[in-house]
């Protein structure tokens, strides 16, 4: 066996392992009984160990020595080399105890922030959120020590390799900056319009996962590899082979629930799109996830919202439902679609107002990490901040800082790719349209075909093979920037 087959060999097997604890996570939020939860946190506390073991053991950081050796290797191979070696120097900085910690506190966590956000209680949160904080901020500075990155840096490289604060800050501010007045002409816009009509209810939960599972089936999700199930809050794991997504309904409405849908489905079409030969190897899983998120934004914000997808999809949403009537018109569920508004949570957002959520997050998270914010006072902050950025307060805590998973998962540095995927989403579609011709088109009569096999090529394809940045040159000839996301929303609503 070459050096570089014993190094397969071993990301092989720390692979599978986390298949196996992707499955075990989704089982936790989508199925587990909550009896299960101390059983669970033992499981995936032991799991984390023993990927841990492969990816920071000495014969793994031999086999990366050696296989850096040989001279014969092709360029995926060397690619699979150097994200072994990331990943590795970022594992070697973390004691086996530290991981199981944090395994079993994020999983005793999230038990806890089940109960805490629907009855509007963070005091009863904040001891497992400050247990989940200390672990990670004590994981992100071995990391930092380890690499050389600031603590913050160090954190966010765990879900987006080579991001800076910087880049962040400049790309944050600016928007923040772009936001106030952008916001309030399309809100005057939009009042000079006549309002949609409302979409009556009740809608029948059965019918929209029906409805949804047929949307996703359109756009290319593969139901021999993955399934659809209810959490409470959505999200999308599992495998490439076997992708895990979930979305929250409400009969009084299936917009929100919807776009949940068909973001998800975003997310499981990059993972169904993976090299099948690369699987369980570094350079075979999702670049990070700035072009994650970009995929699931392509798929909602980019597709879904737009006239073009609304005129496919009205008429089957009225069957589903068995509505009919002027409300059920392409032009009505589009403009409900694209509606701007104010609001408190972000998974539920437009995308004007989206990224004033995660900007927000971004400072909470920078904030608590120098010190500078005790987690007691997260509530304040949290009303302060969005105040400041979008002139409302949210009523509870659970419309506030108890409404999203991640700080509970440990999570902390995820939020920033939220709004950069978004930007890159805006980039990847206009690449898309450019080199396609008449995308549009073809979406209105449900032909998502050749946008899929576009992504399919251009970015699900590449896997980790290079840098982000470098993944989108290639895609769309520049590396990530923010022109086309403020020209998309100057288009869609002040221009439409």
């Amino acid at each position: 066996m070459t050096a570089y087959a014993a190094l397969e060999a071993l990301n092989a097997r720390a692979g599978t392992l986390g298949e196996a604890l992707s499955i075990l996570h989704w089982d936790q939020q989508a199925m587990m009984p909550a009896g299960g939860n101390d059983s669970r946190g033992e499981q995936t506390a032991l799991l984390e160990t023993m990927i841990h073991e492969i990816a920071a053991g000495p014969a793994m950081g031999e086999a990366i020595e050696a296989a850096s050796a040989q001279n014969d290797l092709d360029p995926w191979q060397r690619a699979n080399v150097a994200e072994s070696r990331r990943r590795y120097l970022r594992a070697t900085a973390l004691p086996a105890e530290l991981v199981a910690a944090k395994a079993r506190a994020e999983s005793q966590a999230f038990a806890v922030w089940q109960q805490a956000r629907p009855a509007d209680d963070f005091v009863a949160a904040l001891p497992a959120l400050r247990t989940c904080f200390n672990l990670a901020r004590q994981a992100g500075q071995a990391i930092a020590d380890a690499t050389g990155q600031p603590l913050y840096e160090a954190m966010i490289a765990g879900f987006e390799p080579d991001l800076s604060v910087a880049e962040i800050d400049a790309v944050f501010d600016d928007y923040a900056a772009f936001l106030p007045d952008f916001l309030d002409n399309v809100l005057a816009a939009q009042h000079r319009r006549e309002p949609p009509i409302p979409l009556e209810g009740p809608f029948d939960i059965e019918l929209q996962k029906a409805a949804f599972q047929d949307i996703m089936g359109a756009l290319g999700f593969d139901f021999d590899h993955g399934r659809l199930d209810t959490s409470a809050h959505p999200f999308c794991g599992g495998t490439p082979s076997d992708v895990r997504m979930t979305t929250r309904y409400s009969d009084g409405a299936f917009l929100d629930a919807m776009m949940g849908v068909v973001h998800e489905t975003g997310h499981a079409l990059y993972e169904q799109g993976l090299p099948a030969q690369w699987a369980r190897q570094p350079v075979g899983q999702a670049r990070g996830m700035v072009l994650h998120e970009s995929q699931s934004l392509t798929i909602e914000m980019q597709i879904v919202r737009s006239q073009a997808f609304m005129t496919f999809a009205a008429p089957k949403l009225a069957q589903a439902f068995g509505k009919s009537g002027p409300a059920w018109s392409a032009e009505n569920l589009a403009s409900h679609a694209a509606r701007v508004e104010r609001s408190f949570i972000r998974v539920e957002a437009d995308e004007v107002t989206y990224p004033a959520h995660v900007i927000l997050r971004y400072r909470l998270e920078k904030a608590m990490l120098t010190g500078d914010l005790d987690l007691a006072d997260l509530p304040q902050a949290w009303g302060d901040g969005l105040e400041a950025l979008l002139g409302i307060r949210p009523p509870s805590d659970r419309e506030g800082c108890l409404q999203d998973i991640h700080w509970y998962s440990g999570a902390f540095g995820y939020f920033p790719t939220y709004s950069l995927g978004a930007m890159c989403a805006a980039q990847v579609f206009a690449a898309a349209r450019e080199q396609l011709g008449e995308v549009e088109a073809q979406i209105e009569v449900g032909d998502f075909a050749p946008l899929l096999n576009w992504l399919r090529t251009n970015i699900h394809s590449k896997a980790s093979s290079g840098s982000t940045n470098e993944i989108l040159m290639a895609a769309t000839g520049s590396a990530l920037r923010t022109d086309a996301f403020k020209a998309h929303l100057q288009r869609r609503y002040l221009d439409g």
